[in-house]
């Protein structure tokens, strides 16, 4: 896989968690549960990837 069919598959998955967490947010407003709180840590690894990725992507 090169490093920027990764890249948009990495922000493919950031979407998907966005949508993923409003979505139970949405059906459960009063409650931030333990599987937002799940969703939302990894939408914030997701997120430290791409912008990892693309710092990368301008050094070289």
């Amino acid at each position: 896989m090169s490093m920027l069919s990764h890249l948009e598959a990495l922000e493919r998955r950031h979407e998907a968690l966005a949508k993923e967490i409003e979505d139970v947010m949405k059906a459960h407003p009063s409650v931030d549960s333990v599987e937002v709180q799940a969703l939302k840590r990894k939408k914030l690894q997701v997120k430290d990837e791409i912008a990892r990725l693309k710092g990368n992507e301008t050094m070289h």
